[in-house]
């Protein structure tokens, strides 16, 4: 089984805060997981991004996982990619990138959970949660009851899978979440726009282990 961090820690375009900024501050704040979210740029400046960043994650052991861009799989030092396309065949792209690239799916019903499953998904990001203005989308909301819900449709199904709960999480929210019985949780803003990026994240690493 591949190793799936429980914290996730996703970079975003943000004025004025590169993603490579981003990287280096999440590495010393203790990551050891980052997932380079990036749709603004094209190959060349993806890949020096990509590059950059997968030299900070070797220096700090912190895996690194790409958002969508799977084309750019072999040219740098990627261990995985997270597909955002809920429509998009897994069995195809695990043939693909071959067995040990991690591949992560994301989901908003619990039908999609169970084929991404099926089809070679290592983890999968489930939600929104809440509203985000990180990834604005129109996908229901799940909340807490989605979370409950959905672990225990897995369960009776025998269906196991690491699920990550993402979109608008707050750190109030990280001790119910985990109750629900899910595997981890995913964040971007709530770290990226906190007025103290290093205790924000530190923050979220002590809630979630606890």
């Amino acid at each position: 089984m591949k190793y799936i961090e429980k914290l996730q820690y996703i970079t975003h375009d943000i004025p004025n805060f590169g993603h490579l900024e981003q990287a280096q501050l999440a590495c010393a704040a203790g990551a050891k997981w980052i997932q380079y979210r990036c749709l603004s740029k094209a190959d060349d400046a993806l890949l020096a991004d990509i590059q950059a960043i997968a030299e900070v994650c070797d220096d700090w052991g912190t895996t690194l996982v790409v958002t969508n861009h799977i084309h750019l799989n072999g040219k740098a030092d990627i261990q995985g990619f997270h597909i955002e396309d809920m429509d998009a065949d897994f069995s195809l792209l695990r043939k693909q990138v071959g067995d040990d690239i991690t591949l992560g799916g994301s989901a908003n019903d619990i039908e999609n959970v169970i084929r991404l499953a099926s089809e070679g998904a290592d983890y999968i990001g489930y939600g929104p949660f809440a509203t985000t203005s990180t990834k604005p989308n129109n996908y229901p909301i799940l909340g807490l009851e989605g979370y409950k819900n959905a672990t225990k449709q897995l369960k009776a199904l025998n269906v196991y899978i690491p699920i990550l709960a993402v979109g608008g999480i707050k750190i109030y929210d990280v001790e119910a979440l985990m109750q629900t019985g899910i595997y981890g949780i995913a964040i971007s803003g709530a770290i990226n726009l906190a007025d103290d990026f290093n205790e924000a994240y530190s923050d979220f690493y002590n809630a979630i282990k606890a």
